[in-house]
């Protein structure tokens, strides 16, 4: 059904502008629903009043919430782009792909705005004239970095005014060879910010750059007969050996680049960057993205790339990306000169192989800790009465499973859980009777009627669903059970194991819920447990079937002495195995026809 808009709405739409620029849907609230960005606002925003989205129930949603309409108008589509970004991060519309924590990762600021910088850990990028490096999603390889830097130099920790500040004597750091007191004149600006020129080249990862630096340091303190100096610059220099030995992913090739990975699962998406510089890897940083299970994946590319990758002071030129990305034009008119490549074979290729290989196992680590988390947090039992829509709490519920042998040996099994767990005693199964045998509906339909005639005459409590294992046939044979008998306000739901798909009785499309949703494992395992019980009866029945067949054709042999036979010996097999004495010990065997039985038995197996 196409939605139709309100007429202060319309005569909006009819009089947007027809050029590039940014909408931004809104509720009756006046909050932000959704920010788009169009080449043409006018028949962007139009379109969605003038198709139903069947293919999506996200858009069906937005529309039906759109109450209001804003619209700022761009130069072009590029502009558009950023500006699109920009209010995605201000509003934070629901309905937007969104970065996963986008403010939490601390980054390391150097104030290279100062006469004499500082190397700072922060959250917001809000210091004046600093250039910012990661952010780090590893705030183990931070506190690294950070342990490095101040092995190797000597920047100042202060957060005095330098030079318009001055100290008379320096402060503990200069005792203990952490700073040279550039604050009372002992080191001046220019030789501070050789220094600082290191700092910055080492978190570039260009460590080849700082090593012969950091080396002639040591000689010529060793001149100058410095050894304690010398000392220290030589165990820095070792250690910067050692990190970059232990820290660094040699590639073949050579050459800087920025290398983008991706991987993603319905809602669930996790974009890699990849820092290569001189064709090694000295840096990972990743984000998770939410909000995109009805967007392309190009969208969720371009959309980190604007958001993430735009802001990264430090990138290469050279991006490689795993496809092309939506608005590939645009993004070439904000990233000015960087080269963009989506390589099949070669150095570039096993780059972005080793990018993806992180993003897929980031992506399962994300679903396990989110599983686990929500777990935790959350009673599955409250979760599926609210994931239902029911109206009292599932407490207690059944799940009811048809089992059979190529047709033969029918059965139905009846699973109970209350609170979440199997209560064993209230188990049922059932060997399914007359024309049902051959008709998987009709089998729901007898175990239903059956079980709750039953609970009604003994007046024994219900459950609080009825969860039963097929499609739209078998909950529509369970739901006509019901209604026979009288039952009318039974909750009954279907689960279908293919797609995992929930069906409730008059509704044509069905449920999907989260693969990690506590309540979609709930209903799992009691589906799964009913098919295991159902099984066990299945077999049971046939290995019954195959006895009472091998012992009628015995001559002798008739329905109670066949009883007798099976209560003591339990299965065919223990017939066989017994011997003719203890064959005879049954009452209404004789010796004569243990022998017969035994013979008979041999002989079909022979």
């Amino acid at each position: 059904m196409t939605a139709v808009p309100s007429d202060s709405l319309q005569r909006k739409l009819d009089t947007l502008p027809d050029g590039p620029g940014v909408y931004l849907w809104k509720d009756a609230a006046g909050d932000v629903l959704y920010v788009g960005k169009a080449k043409r606002l006018r028949s962007r925003a139009r379109s969605y009043f003038l198709s139903d989205h069947g293919e999506s129930p996200k858009n069906r949603l937005l529309v039906r919430l759109i109450a209001d309409v804003d619209t700022i108008v761009t130069a072009s589509e590029a502009q558009s782009l950023v500006l699109e970004n920009n209010l995605i991060k201000e509003y934070r519309p629901r309905f937007n792909v969104r970065l996963k924590d986008d403010k939490s990762y601390p980054s390391i600021a150097v104030t290279i705005g100062e006469p004499f910088p500082r190397v700072l850990v922060t959250r917001r990028r809000d210091v004046a004239g600093a250039r910012y490096f990661g952010p780090y999603t590893d705030v183990g390889q931070l506190r690294r970095t950070l342990a490095i830097i101040r092995r190797l130099y000597t920047v100042r920790s202060c957060s005095d005014d330098l030079p318009s500040e001055r100290r008379e004597r320096p402060c503990l750091d200069y005792h203990i060879g952490r700073c040279l007191a550039p604050c009372v004149g002992w080191q001046s600006e220019a030789d501070y910010r050789r220094m600082v020129d290191d700092v910055l080249a080492f978190l570039e990862g260009r460590t080849s750059d700082v090593r012969p630096r950091v080396r002639d340091a040591m000689h010529a303190a060793a001149a100058r007969e410095d050894f304690e100096r010398a000392r220290e610059l030589r165990d820095a220099l070792r250690w910067l050996d050692k990190v970059e030995e232990s820290s660094s992913v040699e590639i073949i090739g050579s050459g800087d680049a920025d290398v983008v990975g991706y991987a993603r699962d319905g809602d669930d998406a996790v974009v890699v960057l990849v820092r290569v510089r001189e064709g090694k890897v000295v840096g990972r940083e990743h984000r998770f993205l939410e909000g995109g299970d009805e967007e392309r994946d190009e969208a969720i590319l371009a959309a980190f790339l604007v958001r993430y990758h735009a802001v990264v002071e430090d990138r290469a030129r050279r991006v490689i990306l795993p496809f092309p990305p939506e608005d590939m034009d645009a993004l070439r008119e904000i990233f000015a000169g960087t080269e963009w490549s989506v390589p099949q074979r070669g150095t570039g290729r096993r780059w972005l192989d080793f990018a993806e290989q992180n993003a897929r196992h980031l992506l399962e680590s994300l679903r396990i800790e989110s599983f686990e988390t929500e777990e935790r947090a959350e009673d599955p039992v409250y979760a599926l009465g609210r994931d239902l829509g029911l109206s009292a709490v599932p407490r207690s519920l059944v799940c009811v499973d048809i089992s059979h042998n190529q047709g033969r040996d029918m059965v139905g099994s009846l699973v109970w859980f209350e609170g979440g767990r199997p209560k064993k005693s209230e188990y049922r199964k059932f060997k399914i009777k007359g024309l049902a045998q051959q008709d998987d509906f009709a089998a729901i339909h007898e175990v239903l009627t059956r079980y709750l005639t039953r609970r009604t005459e003994e007046k024994l409590p219900l459950p609080d669903l009825f969860v039963i294992d097929g499609g739209k046939g078998q909950l529509s044979s369970a739901v006509d059970a019901a209604h026979a008998l009288g039952l009318t306000g039974l909750p009954f739901i279907s689960l279908a194991k293919r797609e995992e798909e929930i069906f409730f009785p008059g509704r044509s499309e069905p449920l999907r819920l989260s693969r990690r949703s506590p309540s979609l494992r709930l209903l799992q395992r009691a589906r799964d447990e009913a098919h295991r019980f159902g099984l066990a009866y299945n077999r049971q029945q046939r290995g019954r079937r195959v006895i009472t067949s091998e012992l009628l054709n015995i001559p002798g042999v008739g329905p109670k002495r066949r009883h007798e036979l099976i209560e003591r010996f339990g299965s065919l097999a223990g017939v066989k195995s017994a011997s003719v004495a203890e064959l005879a010990a049954v009452p209404g065997v004789s010796t004569a026809l243990a022998e017969r039985i035994l013979a008979h038995l041999h002989e079909r197996t022979a």
